[in-house]
């Protein structure tokens, strides 16, 4: 499980640039999905051999000159509910700011650890004049350049050392698989839930996952054992207005994360829209199993084509990932609901399955033989070997002789091909070409 570290502060202080510094140095590998750019507020991050996930929460106000301090508090609030830690990052330029002390003011009230980070320190001169910041009243404060990245080390020390710890899994949640049920707001998450599930009797237990109490909660429906990772579009609607997208594809984050296999909800009257495809591509970012709901079906005028046009549609939206089942259901008249139940576990063992070294040589090497990499150069590439990784989700690498030669379109034909053979739907897929 990993833990969430999320930026707060006013515009222009700099976050966006330690956000980025923080995630740089594995941004190529983690971010090598098409489609990814768009969410450019959440990454993965590693320090000292412990991952971790960060938000910029700042990723999204529009450069007005007078910022609204309610959407200053309104990502503040975000970050004190989905993270573990939060830094707090101040100018030093500017000193303290009466929307620094806003933003102070929330924050003293929580027990979650907080950071300051006292940004744009890059002489001995502003070290002195940084003092300032104990007027916060958070406690110490650590300064650092963001720009050339001095002080980022000790920064990241400090960070793993106040990281909550968190119980390891016991074997039966390990065993047991994970649904989250993700989706933009209102597009009809909780009915389906509490289709799903019936009444309360269905509930066995209630084990509280995380602070934000996203609660895993265990079900036993249709001969199905899972655990359903809570959204917190479910829990809390009251309190949340959501009106940005970056809010709800943030607040998927968690259960995202936390998930084996993903359930993305989507609103059959709106189409399959932006935001749907950043929460798509998160789950597929993070390699979790997908499948879509499209709910409301029954709001919708139906011709004999329409559900055919529709899925078309929403695949050219997904390429070059389109091998996701989609299904048609409406919470409200129940119709299809066990169907996406058993389409979800089929995913969950799809994403489990192993292919034996044997059986994939002989049906990829013959294939290859057929087909190889076009030459480049005049050289040619051979492949000799290949084989699954022992990875927890699908993973294949292939022995050539010039890996560099190998180019995306031929690794995306044997994926198609692996795809073909095996089946592997809603299951994102990597494949490695690497030196013998």
């Amino acid at each position: 499980m990993s833990t969430i570290v999320a930026i707060v502060g006013r515009p222009n202080v700099g976050k966006s640039t330690l956000f980025n510094r923080l995630i740089k140095r594995r941004e190529a590998i983690v971010d090598s999905v098409s489609g990814v750019t768009r969410d450019r507020n959440y990454g993965k991050s590693e320090w000292n051999g412990k991952e971790f996930s960060v938000i910029d929460t700042g990723g999204y106000i529009k450069g007005s000159d007078d910022i609204f301090e309610a959407e200053i508090r309104k990502q503040v609030e975000l970050a004190i509910d989905e993270a573990d830690v939060i830094m707090f990052v101040v100018d030093v330029e500017e000193g303290i700011t009466p929307m620094d002390d806003e933003v102070a003011k929330l924050l003293r009230k929580i027990t979650k650890p907080v950071i300051v980070v006292v940004n744009k320190v890059d002489n001995a001169m502003r070290e002195k004049d940084a003092y300032e910041f104990y007027n916060l009243g958070l406690g110490e404060f650590i300064t650092i350049s963001s720009t050339s990245g001095s002080g980022t080390g000790e920064l990241l020390d400090e960070l793993i050392n106040i990281f909550p710890n968190k119980p390891e899994p016991t074997q039966e949640e390990i065993e047991l698989p994970r649904f989250a049920v993700v989706g933009r707001p209102n597009a009809g998450k909780s009915s389906f839930i509490n289709a799903l599930i019936g009444v309360d009797r269905y509930i066995v237990t209630d084990v509280a996952g995380t602070t934000r109490d996203s609660i895993d909660t265990k079900y036993d429906r249709f001969g199905f054992e899972f655990n359903l990772v809570d959204t917190a579009g479910i829990r809390r609607k009251a309190k949340v207005k959501e009106d940005l997208e970056f809010y709800s594809v943030m607040r998927s984050v968690r259960a995202i994360e936390h998930s084996d296999v993903c359930i993305l909800m989507i609103d059959a009257t709106r189409g399959f829209e932006g935001q749907d495809q950043s929460i798509f591509w998160l789950a597929a970012k993070n390699r979790k199993g997908i499948i879509i709901l499209v709910n409301k079906w029954d709001l919708v005028e139906k011709d004999t084509m329409s559900t055919r046009d529709y899925e078309a549609k929403i695949k050219k939206e997904l390429e070059p990932f389109t091998d996701v089942t989609i299904l048609f259901v409406s919470a409200i008249t129940k119709q299809r609901l066990l169907k996406a139940l058993e389409e979800t576990v089929k995913v969950y063992e799809n994403r489990k399955q192993r292919i034996s070294t044997s059986k994939f040589n002989d049906y990829m090497l013959k294939l290859i033989e057929t087909y190889p990499p076009p030459a480049l150069k005049g050289k040619y590439v051979k492949i000799k070997y290949c084989m699954q990784l022992p990875t927890p989700t699908p993973q294949f690498v292939f022995f050539a002789n010039l890996p560099q030669y190998v180019k995306e379109a031929y690794k995306r034909f044997l994926e198609n091909k692996i795809r073909e053979n095996w089946d592997f739907s809603g299951v994102p897929i990597d494949i490695y070409i690497r030196e013998k």
